[in-house]
């Protein structure tokens, strides 16, 4: 029997004992990419399983950009067209929360905040949405409209036109209640912006623009009837006024939402396709008491809960602090910290310093926590 400390396969601080045949054996199922026969709900959920999905999903198609501009293959929060001298992105999501009116927010809301996210976090300027509605048979009129006036409400906060859009109805039994899918489009202004998730290096600062895990517990305890002595609330909203401060001041190499997988998957993401690895210390990273103590309750890691009013911006060391102090007198952005650092050992590895001084791996979910709240 041998032991493996550094592998492919597993993380270097946890070793693995195998013998020649275990060790075979792996290998035919990593050549063989063996996937499970049916889909589960962890295939949509942002962690490890979706990207085994999105493989199966991508692997056939052929055209996978336009011109030079961000595709698939960059599995970033949008994607990006050259038209003449302007630079268009788009994103697309399908929004299923459940319930679709929760602590501080509901699925209209949701619905438009979620797709201008992805579209700032591009260095986008949102200017449209598109949007389909799918209800289920039977669905409350009076529902349908407080989602549609929310939808109509977010849009004109954010000054985004809604121009087009499309409506199916399911039969009763074969959907839950409405599913809302919603795609942006927006425009690049700046001709030297190049945001994306591969552009970090060692040297620069990671910035969160606000607590962790509100959006993804507020629904989880709203669903267990938990309650708490201070209101927890979803942390629904635009990053687009702290993008676009953030832009101002220059020095922003990438951008990221934590929606689902929350800020574990977000990190892994970014330091995966930068090839570069980040160190967070836990103590630095704002979350609020409430979900500390409804995430031991449930037994969740806050890292991995889903937020929808946040980003993850990663800058130029020397504009960090104006950066901070900058956004931190936006709405939305009050609780920002910088939260660690980037660095070229341990390419592809998320770790942060603990309370008592220790490390910890801080692992890409393979899953999201709690279903359905995005």
């Amino acid at each position: 029997m041998k032991k493996i400390t550094n592998s492919k396969y597993m993380k270097e601080s946890i070793p693995i004992y195998y013998t020649p045949k275990s060790i075979w054996m792996l290998s035919i199922l990593e050549l063989k990419k063996m996937l499970p026969e049916h889909i589960d709900i962890a295939h949509g959920a942002g962690g490890t399983k979706m990207d085994e999905l999105l493989e199966l999903i991508m692997k056939n198609i052929s055209l996978r950009k336009v011109g030079d501009g961000i595709g698939l293959d960059e599995k970033d929060d949008g994607a990006t067209i050259q038209i003449g001298d302007k630079r268009i992105v788009t994103s697309i999501d399908g929004h299923t929360v459940h319930p679709i009116f929760f602590p501080g927010g509901d699925l209209g809301q949701l619905a438009i905040t979620g797709t201008v996210n992805d579209i700032c976090v591009m260095g986008g300027r949102p200017i449209a949405i598109l949007s389909s509605l799918i209800i289920e048979e039977g669905f409350a009129i009076k529902d349908l409209q407080r989602i549609v006036d929310s939808m109509a409400e977010t849009a004109k906060q954010t000054n985004v036109a809604i121009i087009a859009g499309d409506t199916k109805v399911m039969p009763k039994g074969t959907l839950d209640q409405i599913v809302v899918i919603t795609s942006g489009i927006g425009i690049i202004e700046d001709d030297n912006l190049d945001i994306r998730d591969s552009n970090l290096k060692p040297g620069d600062k990671i910035i969160v623009s606000g607590t962790v895990g509100d959006h993804g517990i507020a629904l989880m305890a709203g669903r267990e009837g938990i309650s708490f002595d201070t209101e927890l609330i979803s942390d629904v909203a635009s990053v687009q006024d702290i993008v676009n401060t953030a832009l101002e001041i220059g020095g922003v190499i990438s951008m990221k939402d934590p929606t689902r997988g929350g800020l574990a998957s977000a990190l892994n993401e970014l330091a995966e396709k930068s090839k570069v690895s980040i160190w967070v210390e836990d103590e630095k990273i704002p979350i609020k008491p409430a979900v500390n103590a409804a995430s031991e309750m449930l037994g969740l890691e806050p890292l991995g809960v889903t937020c929808e009013g946040r980003v993850i911006i990663g800058v130029k060391a020397d504009k960090a602090v104006e950066i901070l102090e900058a956004i931190k007198k936006v709405p939305h952005g009050e609780a920002a910290a910088i939260i660690g650092e980037v660095r070229e050992e341990r390419p592809g590895y998320v770790i942060s310093k603990t309370l008592v001084g220790g490390h910890r791996i801080i692992e890409k979910p393979i899953g999201e926590q709690i279903p359905r709240v995005c």
